[in-house]
């Protein structure tokens, strides 16, 4: 399991990049980085970031 960034600015900023530039889908993101898709959905949510799959980003 990747270690991912705990603040949560920091981690919207690192897995949007990684989103961009890497992967296709928030699912192959998380497949490939082994960790738990429900767990960073829940992280940005709480920091009130959402997911639009439509665009590939948190917003």
């Amino acid at each position: 399991m990747m270690e991912l960034p705990t603040d949560p600015m920091m981690l919207f900023s690192f897995v949007n990049t990684k989103l961009r530039d890497n992967y296709a889908s928030l699912d192959a993101l998380c497949d490939d980085l082994h960790v738990s898709k429900s767990l960073l959905v829940q992280k940005l949510q709480a920091a009130g970031f959402e997911y639009n799959p439509s665009q590939n980003k948190f917003w």
